[in-house]
């Protein structure tokens, strides 16, 4: 299911966003925290959302307004939808945008847990980030879309296309043919499972893209998410 929400002006987009995701990370804590009540008893008091942003240039203003919502973020955990095999001082690491936008003022409490370690190979880091029980997936995912239709780092020209879009591992490997860098993505199995999905876009190029994927399946990772079952998507448009 799409629901399109649109807008006129990139603050408003961006202040709405920021809105629905606090929105979204306050249910599930409560949710959570009532499905638990019991865990005091148990010494396990503690219940923690995750919440997955994307990199690029356009999430940069809903970033800034986030971190400045009175959400409990000691109890939100933080991470990435997609990331570059760079260092994160590098300037295309989005570990290093979400540190220099999200993780700021109210957010800056928040636990970051950053998908790319170069220090290790990347395969081997891989197979730990699928091995780590911690690394949960998302309750909350704001994702981006290229004009290529690729969402997180699911690029149809990739090698890895086919495992990634059918593994039922939660991280992925992804050597896009054409974009640079090698990518850590969560899985196209992990964003299905993602309870409550936005996607941040502007532009009439990339409404275009986005209603063609809807239109009919196409090879690409936008199209194949919305039409998997059962996934529902808040689609946040702005048209400048």
């Amino acid at each position: 299911m799409i629901e399109l929400h649109t807008f006129d002006e990139p603050s408003v987009q961006s202040d709405a966003l920021a809105e629905a995701v606090g929105d979204a990370l306050t249910a599930t804590l409560a949710a959570r925290g009532a499905a638990s009540a019991d865990a005091a008893v148990a010494g396990n008091a503690t219940q923690h959302a995750t919440l997955a942003v994307s990199g690029g240039t356009s999430p940069k203003p809903f970033l800034q307004t986030l971190s400045t919502h009175a959400l409990d973020w000691a109890h939100i955990d933080v991470t990435l939808v997609d990331d570059r095999w760079v260092p994160e001082t590098d300037s295309a690491s989005n570990a290093r945008l979400a540190r220099e936008t999200l993780l700021q003022n109210a957010a800056s409490g928040a636990h970051f847990l950053p998908l790319v370690d170069t220090a290790r190979p990347l395969d081997a880091h891989i197979a730990d980030l699928n091995g780590d029980a911690q690394r949960r997936v998302p309750d909350v995912a704001v994702l981006g879309m290229g004009e290529d239709g690729h969402t997180a780092s699911i690029f149809a020209d990739a090698p890895e296309w086919d495992f990634a879009i059918s593994t039922a591992d939660r991280f992925v490997s992804v050597h896009p043919g054409s974009a640079p860098h090698a990518r850590v993505s969560l899985s196209m199995s992990a964003l299905k499972d993602v309870k409550q999905l936005f996607l941040f876009i502007s532009g009439q190029n990339k409404l275009d893209v986005l209603n063609a994927a809807l239109a009919a399946p196409q090879k690409n990772a936008i199209s194949t998410l919305a039409h998997a079952q059962g996934v529902r998507l808040d689609v946040y448009w702005c048209a400048k």
